[in-house]
């Protein structure tokens, strides 16, 4: 300890000492305690709210891929020379052909609309996760000539159809009969039921085969568009920039493609829930601001309180300077230790949200969210190391410039001053 600053050795002196007056240290317990319990609960807050954003990617990709490829007119003639080509990317683990497009449903008196995607069983399953949200059926019940049809729960239950029901699907595009225009209509058997747990897919898509969707919607050899699945799904927007560039440049005499992925499919949703995450760091840093600014309380009593030691010391030859930092390291100390107990506390909470929240349940008989209303009925965490980073540093940052002022005023004193009434 010799061997360290003076100004450091008495700072973390004055930290441990008991005082006089009981009020300071009360105070500086508290502000310790307070910036504990912000960092606790940024860290805590954010990590659940990273559970829930990957909880919701995870239903949104079970639907949807990492990247799309169409065409013109949303067709592909050529799909499968583009299948071929992709392939050979390194970045791309698996594709599949699809048909989309629009259409009706109707059952009994029910009738919704919905859109239709007509897929390869063996091929989607490699693509997005469809086959382990299934609550009855398997996309393998899907074969081509069957004309068998795979509706999400909500769909279904607004239909009022069950397993083995005869599903009408209208298309839009009318066919000419003697009687004028009419849309084409086929029957389907239900042969299966899926649940994403996002109302978007699980009340607004049916998979059919591709085949039967081609035939329905007469698109002959052609499809929509390829779905890709990448290795590092967060890489989709600079690979499929460089997709789209080379499927130009090396296949263009077979037309302009497109290349989309997930990321821009859901922006406005990802930007949604990336804004409430920034709004609820900035409210909750408020928490851990107020209670580093309660430092300035402790040492400005601490200042008070030293007033005859702050002059035995100058008169000894210690600099402005000094004094000053010894008091920024009193403040200090109580900004570290208070972060480092909340940091610590922090992790070990959302580690553990997941056994901790059944437990409180239990305890008090309570459910946060109920089964019945929301799709995610527990509550989902994710630590991310970078923000357990960006809090502590804030904070830490946030308790150092709350010593300034009163360490600034402390180098202030007058030693002939403070001593007059010693």
């Amino acid at each position: 300890m010799k061997s360290l600053p003076y100004e450091l050795f008495v700072g973390w002196r004055y930290t441990r000492a008991k005082r006089k007056n009981h009020f300071i240290s009360f105070i500086s317990l508290t502000s310790m305690i307070g910036i504990a319990l912000g960092v606790a609960a940024l860290i805590v807050v954010l990590s659940v709210m990273n559970g829930f954003q990957k909880e919701l990617r995870t239903r949104i990709l079970g639907v949807a891929s990492h990247l799309e490829i169409t065409g013109p007119n949303n067709q592909l003639a050529d799909w499968q020379r583009i299948n071929e080509f992709v392939g050979k990317a390194p970045q791309v683990l698996a594709s599949a052909p699809y048909i989309a497009a629009q259409g009706m449903l109707s059952y009994d008196q029910g009738v919704q609309g919905a859109i239709i995607r007509g897929i390869v069983p063996a091929a989607e399953d490699k693509v997005a996760d469809l086959g382990s949200h299934m609550k009855a059926g398997s996309l393998n019940d899907l074969r081509a000539g069957e004309f068998g049809i795979i509706l999400g729960a909500d769909l279904a239950y607004a239909l009022g159809a069950q397993i083995g029901d005869k599903v009408v699907v209208m298309a839009p595009q009318g066919q000419f009969t003697p009687t004028g225009v009419v849309p084409r209509l086929k029957q389907f058997t239900l042969v299966g039921l899926f649940q994403i747990g996002m109302y978007e897919y699980d009340a607004g898509l049916a998979l059919i085969h591709i085949d039967d969707a081609a035939k329905l919607y007469r698109m002959g050899s052609n499809v929509s568009g390829v779905r890709l699945k990448l290795k590092d799904l967060f890489a989709a927007p600079a690979i499929a920039s460089t997709m789209a560039d080379q499927l130009n440049r090396r296949l263009n005499p077979y037309g302009n493609y497109f290349v989309t992925d997930w990321t821009r499919q859901h922006a406005n949703f990802f930007r949604a829930v990336q804004m409430e995450k920034r709004v609820m760091f900035i409210i909750l840093t408020l928490i851990v601001a107020v209670a580093a600014f309660n430092i300035v309380s402790t040492l400005v009593m601490a200042v008070t309180d030293k007033r005859a030691d702050i002059a035995i010391m100058r008169t000894f030859g210690a600099s402005p300077g000094s004094i000053m930092r010894i008091f920024i390291v009193q403040g200090a100390m109580i900004g570290v230790i208070g972060t480092v107990l909340g940091g610590v506390f922090g992790v070990l909470i959302a580690l553990n949200v997941e056994t901790i929240v059944p437990f409180i349940e239990h305890l008090f008989n309570v459910q946060f969210l109920a089964k019945d209303v929301y799709y995610i009925s527990d509550l989902p965490s994710d630590l991310a190391w970078s923000d357990v980073t960006t809090i502590v540093t804030v904070s830490f940052i946030l308790s150092l410039l709350a010593t300034l002022y009163p360490s600034y005023k402390a180098s202030r004193i007058n030693p002939a001053e403070a001593l007059r009434y010693e």
